[in-house]
């Protein structure tokens, strides 16, 4: 029974990352209905894994399952978008104002060799290279807590970043604002380098809040959600 347990586990978590992965580059639009059968065959597994999944992205922000109907992927709302923008420009500054005296100069090549291949990455990778970026600035801040607080807000924020990369100009703009931050993390700067970071997150959310005001927007349990065309 404990194998069964530990195998249905594995395929859950599995299957939810695929899932995870489809609906963050948009492969799985907003609003696509997910049925529980359709999955199982593209699965081939039972509905068990298939259900507890749509559970786990459900948590993750990124599925609605409403009770005794169908899952659907949720739509971008801008108020959810701000909200995931505010906690990072807090919480990520503080994590990286507790790692940069802990940042040795190995820890900032990683962090360049990552914005290096970004720079020249397809547009698809973007965002696991961005997110790879960010969370190596912040990784010697020893504070655990912390840290899974910020991976939470990245995964939450990962979608909306697959958005703005196809929506907006936003790719070299935000390849220049990464070189200047790890400058200043060169330099030990931590005034500077979490005053940067702080802006790059506002400046990001400013610009894609803009972005979804534009987009054609239509309502969805009680708030102003984004469909994008």
């Amino acid at each position: 029974m404990a194998k069964t347990s530990t195998r249905n586990g594995a395929r859950t978590l599995q299957i939810a990352e695929e899932l995870r992965q489809s609906i963050v580059r948009g492969e799985l639009a907003p609003g696509t209905v997910l049925r529980q059968e359709d999955l199982a065959k593209r699965f081939e597994t039972s509905r068990t894994p298939i259900r507890d999944s749509l559970r786990l992205l459900e948590r993750q922000g990124l599925v609605s399952v409403p009770t005794n109907k169908g899952a659907e992927v949720t739509l971008l709302n801008a108020d959810d978008f701000a909200e995931i923008s505010e906690m990072r420009a807090l919480a990520e500054p503080l994590a990286l104002r507790h790692a940069i005296p802990n940042l040795t100069n190995r820890h900032l090549e990683v962090a360049e060799r990552i914005q290096a291949k970004a720079e020249t990455a397809s547009v698809e990778t973007f965002s696991d290279l961005n997110k790879a970026f960010h969370a190596s600035l912040v990784a010697p801040c020893n504070r655990p807590r912390l840290l899974a607080h910020l991976a939470s807000l990245s995964d939450l924020n990962e979608r909306y970043l697959s958005y703005a990369v196809t929506t907006l100009d936003y790719v070299a703009r935000s390849h220049d604002e990464h070189r200047e931050l790890l400058q200043a993390c060169f330099a030990r700067n931590a005034d500077q380098a979490c005053s940067l970071l702080e802006q790059h997150i506002n400046d990001a959310k400013n610009s894609l809040l803009a972005r979804m005001q534009d987009a054609r927007a239509v309502i969805h349990d009680g708030g102003d959600d984004i469909r994008p065309s």
